[in-house]
């Protein structure tokens, strides 16, 4: 059906980008390759500066008897403030994030994070390289659970056979990554620098995997340059929610679920579809400004710590779990711990990130980024679909994008969040998938 009403995208292929500040650089200069080791440290200077603004934030009244429907509840950012303020130990948290190795290299003109982590191999043994993307508001600090569950898998309820060697980058524009200088940087940009970083660390063959913006990222990898892409594991898997074929589809489901190929779970989960649509329209509000004029609500987000944990922990708090819009505080402390949350703000406090961080949905519908995700992804895929995601999207809808779809698993809880939420459950998931994709290599 979609065809009927829109011609085939052309292909996209590798562009001569740069990011950087200025003019790029001739032909003739060679572009450094060297990959530097980075440690993370704030300044004291920062660290005062931080307890200052925090000992003088300007809070307003709340409404009686609301929890997060209106957004961040102000008595429980109150409460959040005071342990930010008073018992948030910065330095412990810095000294876990530098537990694992952090490098820097320059692609395209920009400097590029990531997170190196290497398994202690036995004689013979081999690991499997694997990247994982983050997404928004999120950063590499999501994966600080799960990276130990796969590079040392026996440890973690895995085999000897599960080993990974795991390269998580910081988006561009993102926590430790340098922004870029240029407009247009978009999902497509970021695939093409992932695919340079995995070719200068030597991997010409590899595992992705990816939920939020990191699925985009990761299946525009797959699209532009699938042979080097053994297997993509998705906790976020992307079809067009709005094209005819989808449309019709989830009409059909709605009165022949059977038809439309849906399991009865599957039936829970995206109807009833018009509550769906009024849930995205409450919490989408971020995307649109975000969209449209990132950097007007950026002097305010860069400029007050307390002003950015809200922006950002309020999706926390309901991508986790819709429901957690009725209650005080917004479900976080079930979810996770106050360290883990401040930890996430703290990268985009000190980088100075959050205002590059959100061009990224600027960039989204200008370029060719929306073509590349209407594009089938030719590689073994694999979904892992939380019962909590802000979409569903179910295993026979998921070929339309997916055609060489070997693994799709109803998973039994978590939401948007999986390497943080729900990190054992999301390693298994891959390492059964990767079992899947090697055993049909046989």
């Amino acid at each position: 059906l979609s065809g009927v009403f829109k011609k085939t995208p052309e292909p996209v292929t590798i562009q001569d980008n740069y990011w950087g500040r200025g003019a790029k650089p001739s032909s003739k200069s060679k572009e450094q390759t060297s990959i530097n080791s980075f440690t993370v440290k704030v300044s004291d200077a920062d660290l005062i500066d931080l307890k200052n603004r925090l000992k003088n934030v300007r809070l307003f009244e709340a409404l009686e008897d609301v929890g997060f429907q209106n957004g961040f509840n102000v008595d429980y950012m109150k409460e959040l403030v005071a342990y930010w303020k008073d018992k948030y130990d910065w330095r412990k948290e810095e000294a876990h994030l530098n537990n694992f190795p952090h490098y820097k290299t320059k692609i395209e003109g920009i400097d590029v994070h990531f997170i190196h982590a290497k398994p202690k191999l036995k004689p013979g043994q081999t690991a499997k390289p694997l990247l994982i993307a983050h997404g928004w508001p999120g950063s590499v600090f999501e994966f600080y659970k799960i990276i130990p569950m796969l590079v040392d898998p026996t440890n973690h309820g895995g085999s000897e056979e599960d080993v990974f060697e795991v390269i998580a980058p910081s988006i561009p524009g993102f926590g430790f990554s340098e922004m870029p200088h240029k407009k247009g940087f978009d999902g497509l940009a970021a695939a093409q620098i992932y695919l340079k970083l995995m070719e200068r660390l030597g991997f010409e063959k590899y595992y992705v995997q990816g939920g939020d913006f990191g699925s985009i990222v990761t299946r525009t990898m797959a699209i532009l340059k699938p042979s080097a892409i053994r297997g993509l594991h998705t906790n976020m898997p992307g079809v067009e929610e709005f094209d005819a074929k989808h449309m019709f589809y989830t009409m059909l489901g709605s009165v022949a679920p059977s038809l439309a190929g849906l399991t009865e779970e599957d039936y829970n989960r995206v109807y009833p579809f018009s509550g769906k649509i009024l849930d995205q329209l409450q919490e989408s509000g971020y995307m649109h400004i975000q969209s449209t004029k990132p950097d007007t609500v950026g002097f305010g987000l860069t400029d007050s710590p307390v002003g950015l944990a809200a922006y950002i922990l309020e999706k926390f708090s309901t991508a986790t779990n819709k429901d957690n819009r009725e209650l005080a505080d917004g479900g976080l402390d079930k979810y996770f711990t106050k360290d883990e949350l401040l930890t996430n703000v703290m990268i985009y406090w000190w980088s100075r990130s959050i205002t590059s961080s959100m061009r990224i949905y600027k960039e989204l519908w200008l370029g060719r980024q929306m073509e590349a995700m209407s594009m089938q992804v030719t590689v073994p895929a694999g979904v892992a679909a939380f019962p909590n995601e802000v979409t569903h999207v179910p295993e026979s809808w998921c070929y339309w994008g997916y055609p060489n779809l070997v693994h799709y698993t109803m998973m039994p809880s978590g939401g948007h969040f999986a390497a943080l939420e729900e990190p054992a459950l999301l390693a298994q998931d891959i390492r059964t998938f990767v079992r899947k994709v090697e055993a049909l290599e046989k």
